[in-house]
């Protein structure tokens, strides 16, 4: 029987979700455990757990901004992407502004929008999971801000460089354009975009980026956001004091170190994604051509959630029928497409 001075600790350790859970689906975490090398690392930082990190996060800002190639008065850091979204939406919006976003989008968008007391303009995507970029460059020109995220969520599909280059040609100078590069990782190199560069030639872009999907770390939360200086200089107003907890540090340096291991990592991830996707294809079920660590199942006249609620699995279904599935280990594969072949 535990100790009545245990219990708590022991309550509250086994609360923890599970680091290899081959059912949980519906999140896109990634579905191994941090790396080995930045597991010891964070072990170390813990020694340091009694003191403050960083008033402003001045040594992460630096660091991330030397790995990325740009200036450090152009980084801000946040609490996961998500905090670093509720800066741009805080430290450059007022209420009642606009903000243009796609249906579906990552589901804290809309959340954001009301936060921030802003009015969501949403525009549809296309049946295979594309931006409709026209028409949210038309929604753009009364709006303050305009999200494109790159790989789509929950779709993973990619818009062309070349069709961004002109979507921010067609957007106000003045309108922010929220480019949220989560999954930006998974990108095969002919699918990257040199945005350093192009937030070089675009001041009014603001790259939104995290540690939490393919370096494996959502239960830290950091995430950042690099932009024109003067961008940056107004959303690090919203800085938090003492925000970004001593470990960040530690995790992200770890991480950058252990590049070899991470990318082995994406390798496997991604041939796990075009394993599924064939199997899915193999079965004729229509997938979005995705470019993260997850698969997107339109609709098109099947609920697909009623396919998953049945089982153990967990999904993100959408209203319309549709779900993303993350991509899990080949455990996870064979449950989805058993889950799959009953319901055909």
């Amino acid at each position: 029987m535990a100790s009545p001075n245990h219990a708590v600790t022991e309550a509250a350790v086994s609360a923890l979700p599970s680091a290899v859970n081959s059912m949980a689906l519906s999140l896109n975490e990634n579905p191994f455990a941090p790396l080995p090398s930045v597991r010891s690392a964070l072990i170390s930082a813990i020694d340091a757990g009694n003191r403050y990190p960083e008033f402003l996060p001045e040594r992460l800002r630096a660091l991330i901004a030397d790995h990325i190639g740009v200036s450090a008065d152009q980084v801000v850091i946040g609490v996961g992407a998500t905090g670093v979204i509720m800066q741009v939406l805080s430290a450059l919006t007022s209420p009642g502004d606009r903000i243009v976003m796609t249906y579906p989008t990552f589901d804290g968008y809309p959340i954001f929008a009301q936060m921030a007391r802003l009015e969501s303009v949403t525009v549809p995507l296309d049946k295979h999971g594309h931006h409709d970029l026209d028409a949210m460059a038309d929604a753009a020109a009364n709006a303050e801000v305009v999200v494109v995220c790159r790989p789509h969520n929950p779709t993973g599909t990619v818009e062309s460089s070349a069709d961004i280059e002109r979507f921010l040609d067609s957007v106000p100078s003045d309108t922010v354009v929220l480019l949220d590069e989560a999954y930006v990782e998974f990108l095969s190199p002919h699918h990257r975009i040199d945005t350093p560069a192009l937030i070089a030639r675009y001041p009014n872009v603001v790259a939104v980026r995290t540690f939490s999907k393919a370096y494996g770390l959502a239960g830290l939360r950091v995430g950042y956001g690099f932009c024109a200086p003067e961008l940056a200089r107004r959303m690090w107003t919203m800085q938090l004091p003492f925000g970004i907890a001593i470990t960040g540090l530690v995790a992200v340096a770890a991480s950058y170190d252990a590049e070899s291991e991470l990318q082995q990592r994406i390798r496997m991830i991604t041939a796990e994604r075009r394993y599924l996707r064939m199997r899915l294809r193999a079965m004729g079920v229509y997938s979005t051509d995705a470019h993260a660590n997850f698969v997107y199942l339109p609709s098109w006249g099947r609920q697909w959630r009623e396919v998953f609620e049945g089982t153990e699995l967990q999904v993100r279904g959408y209203a319309d029928g549709g779900v993303r599935i993350t991509v899990g280990s080949r455990q996870s594969t064979r449950a989805v497409l058993d889950a799959v072949a009953a319901a055909l």
